[in-house]
């Protein structure tokens, strides 16, 4: 399975994955409205699931996968807690959420244009990715 569109793409996807898992983390804990609870935790675990399964195929090829860029993920973390602090926290949660998944699908789609090469597997794994932030948007609109 081995090449290094593959790898790469697999790469981005783990980074991805554990970046959605990250930034649900860093408003779950605000959120008062029980529907919208219900929705960053389904959407947590199947990033997580993705995350495993995306894990599991780099380890398979020898690689340790890839975290999110720590200077991106400090600047994210500050700006939840300063949003968070802004008025209604579930209204401020959808919203950063759903910019958080219009930039996962931005990234995700440049990489599979990026690595053409991919094996369909990860392709695949990358498709899942970008349909779980693109189905999470859409379940943020009631809630902004």
């Amino acid at each position: 399975m081995e090449n290094q569109d593959t790898l790469r793409l697999l790469r981005e996807c783990d980074s991805g994955a554990k970046m959605g898992v990250a930034s649900i983390d860093g408003v779950i804990d605000s959120v008062k409205n029980k529907d919208l609870l219900g929705i960053l935790q389904g959407s947590r675990q199947r990033h997580e699931q993705l995350g495993d399964r995306t894990a599991e195929l780099l380890s398979q090829i020898g690689d340790e996968g890839k975290d999110p860029n720590p200077m991106l993920k400090g600047m994210s973390s500050m700006k939840i807690n300063m949003k968070m602090m802004m008025g209604d926290p579930d209204r401020q949660a959808a919203d950063l959420i759903t910019d958080g998944c219009n930039m996962g699908v931005k990234s995700l789609c440049r990489y599979l244009n990026q690595y053409p090469t991919a094996q369909p597997e990860a392709r695949e794994i990358t498709n899942q990715l970008i349909g779980e932030e693109e189905q999470l948007a859409r379940n943020m609109r009631a809630f902004l």
